[in-house]
């Protein structure tokens, strides 16, 4: 597994450090999410890192591997790789809240032989209700849990100003020639979910702005596609409402605004060759991310 360089801040003639994008998220997930199981009732200095393939790429475009070692994570591991018990060490749980994921998380912790000796569970973004009613089932896990929390971090910060949210099926699922809405439905669940977390993170709540689709007549259909920028803003919303009430600190009115756009409104930009060394970088290299 790789990890990138960190972007540092800087500051501005007031003496006042500014935290870039990159480093906000940084600081979420060493500081929140890796000292906090650092400094609680564990007694183990070494822990085991567990993520699964969307959860890596997070980490890696924002720490280094010496950023996680330094927080006290000695091995990092692929939730669905073969593992080697470790009964004296604890563990850190970095996941998507997936069915998939819950069930693996409880076969290492279940039974008279768990593979760790305490988890720390931290899942990318809100867990539903019966995933949770599942882990609370399952009662030799319970005293095995020493944290159980929602980071609401699912996203990739590419740089020090900008994110994606890595839906590559986003193009097909959406504007596909066969139009099945019930994959579109959950493809821009998905992504409503990551662009929530993205404010969570910023701690800001924004207005959401976004274009109306237009009937040319009472007869006319509005399909699919006309109804994506509205049923992105309503998954948006919906997802940020929930923060209020679930994020401590989390602001109770509008502090900045989120504008929802498709590539219709700007059609000449796909065909302009930019001269930035990042777009001669991915026009001549294979990379893949920001690498």
């Amino acid at each position: 597994m790789s990890y990138s360089d960190s972007d540092s801040s800087s500051s501005y003639g007031g003496g006042v450090d500014y935290k870039n994008f990159r480093q906000i998220t940084r600081e979420r997930l060493l500081h929140e999410m890796l000292r906090s199981a650092k400094t609680g009732n564990s007694k183990s200095t070494w822990k085991v890192l567990i993520m699964d393939k969307l959860t890596v790429k997070i980490m890696s475009y924002s720490c280094k591997r010496a950023d996680i070692t330094q927080e006290g994570v000695s091995l990092v591991e692929g939730i669905y790789r073969r593992r080697q018990p470790l009964p004296s060490m604890d563990a850190i749980y970095f996941i998507q809240p997936t069915k998939d994921n819950v069930i693996m998380f409880l076969s290492d912790m279940s039974g008279r032989s768990p593979l760790y000796k305490k988890a720390y569970v931290f899942f990318s973004s809100p867990v539903p209700r019966e995933l949770v009613a599942q882990i609370k089932k399952d009662s030799t896990v319970l005293p095995r849990i020493g944290a159980l929390r929602e980071m609401n971090l699912e996203y990739f910060a590419i740089d020090s100003q900008g994110f994606v949210t890595d839906n590559e099926r986003a193009l097909e699922e959406l504007f596909g020639d066969e139009e099945d809405s019930r994959k579109g439905d959950a493809c821009l669940n998905e992504i409503a979910t990551r662009i929530a977390t993205v404010f969570a993170s910023l701690k800001e709540f924004p207005i959401v702005r976004y274009r109306v689709a237009k009937s040319l007549d009472a007869m006319t259909i509005t399909s699919f596609r006309d109804l994506i920028p509205t049923k992105l803003a309503a998954g948006v919303w919906n997802c940020l409402t929930k923060y209020k009430q679930t994020i401590q600190n989390f602001p109770e009115i509008e502090t900045c605004e989120l504008l929802i756009l498709d590539r219709s409104v700007d059609q000449i930009a796909p065909i302009m060759h930019e001269w930035t060394y990042d777009a001669i970088c991915r026009d001549l290299l294979n990379m893949e991310g920001n690498k």
